[in-house]
């Protein structure tokens, strides 16, 4: 059997009664005993896979919305390619090429490429599909092999709002109005705490019983990955909030509700709704399009290392596993270092 990077698998006889081993040739390393040919092709596989997702890796539902979305574009090309029916101990090291180069010249119905990043996150997604054949001991490819380009992310720029700007969007709504008296809460909360938008929609009232004589809060939530963290209420986002739940004389669970639903539906924003009053702000703001509710936790991280928090609070504030996620930030110290060493390093006062 052949495998990656036209590495061979023989399968000879043991000495014992123990049956057949599969030996890797170049290593001569010993595959584990109860690895398994699956006879179901990888697409079928697929489902079960975003099961696996959810019940044993614990993974976030948008997680599991990503992969899912990005092995959409591996199942196109193997329907293109009439490989729908392949099984995963049959993909090759070709196949995995032939699909780098089918993302690398993949254009929308506009003539768009996709960016570096973009098809990495498609590698990412089958890259993990491999790694649950793996732990299922079914028979494919080492998820190892399908290498990341290490340049991929440098295209990858954090995109934030200034003070500035973020002053502007949080002046925006007309705090007069019910509705507005809402979405100001929302944005104040976002900047405040640097929530993700699926934490933000998942806030409860009952999380806020009791914050009438505190001027700001700590508060405990399960974030991405199952993770715990604590995220911080400002004096200022409190006093928003406190103004929003006196308008609320209902019964509802969810902390931010719309308020069209229907008798019998939940009216628990979702995160498409969110997103869509953040973008109607931007334009009544003015500032850059390209703002959304993540714009604003990179804006709330940006901010704090300006005022020289280093980057591992960063990294708990933020709620990332790896301090690697928190090094995206690494724009705003590096800049506050060159301005450093301008003004203090320059040389100025050494005679030419």
């Amino acid at each position: 059997m052949t495998g990656l990077l036209g590495l061979h698998i023989m399968i000879v006889e043991t000495s014992h009664n123990s049956g057949k081993v599969s030996y890797n040739k170049r290593t001569l390393k010993p595959l584990p005993l109860n690895m398994k040919k699956s006879n179901t092709p990888i697409i079928k596989h697929i489902p079960d896979f975003l099961d696996y997702c959810e019940v044993e890796k614990g993974l976030a539902d948008r997680t599991q919305e990503n992969y899912q979305h990005y092995l959409q574009k591996f199942i196109i090309w193997l329907k293109k390619t009439k490989k729908e029916a392949l099984l995963p101990y049959e993909l090759t090291a070709e196949d995995i090429w032939a699909y780098r180069l089918f993302l690398s010249r993949y254009a929308d119905e506009k003539g768009r490429p996709l960016k570096k990043v973009t098809q990495n996150y498609y590698l990412i997604a089958l890259r993990a599909l491999l790694s649950y054949f793996t732990a299922k001991d079914i028979v494919s490819l080492p998820s190892d092999k399908i290498a990341l380009p290490k340049d991929a992310r440098a295209e990858k720029m954090v995109k934030f709002l200034n003070l500035e700007q973020i002053e502007k969007l949080l002046l925006a709504p007309n705090a007069k109005t019910t509705i507005g008296l809402r979405d100001r809460a929302i944005l104040e909360t976002l900047f405040s705490t640097g929530l993700r938008i699926a934490e933000l929609v998942a806030l409860n009232q009952e999380q806020f019983i009791n914050i009438k004589d505190k001027k700001d809060l700590e508060l405990g939530i399960i974030g991405k990955g199952s993770r715990p963290r604590t995220v911080y209420f400002s004096e200022r986002a409190l006093s928003w909030l406190k103004k929003y739940l006196e308008t609320r004389k209902d019964k509802e669970k969810a902390l931010f509700i719309h308020y069209k639903a229907r008798r019998d539906a939940e009216n628990r924003l979702t995160a498409r709704s969110i997103e869509r009053i953040l973008k109607h702000y931007v334009v009544l703001a003015g500032i850059p399009i390209f703002t959304t509710p993540h714009t604003i936790r990179h804006s709330y991280a940006t901010d704090l290392l300006t005022q020289g928090v280093d980057l591992r609070a960063i990294q708990e504030f933020l709620g990332h596993r790896s301090i690697t996620s928190t090094q995206i930030y690494t724009h705003v110290t590096n800049k506050r270092l060159r301005d450093i060493h301008r003004q203090f390093h320059s040389g100025k006062n050494l005679k030419e």
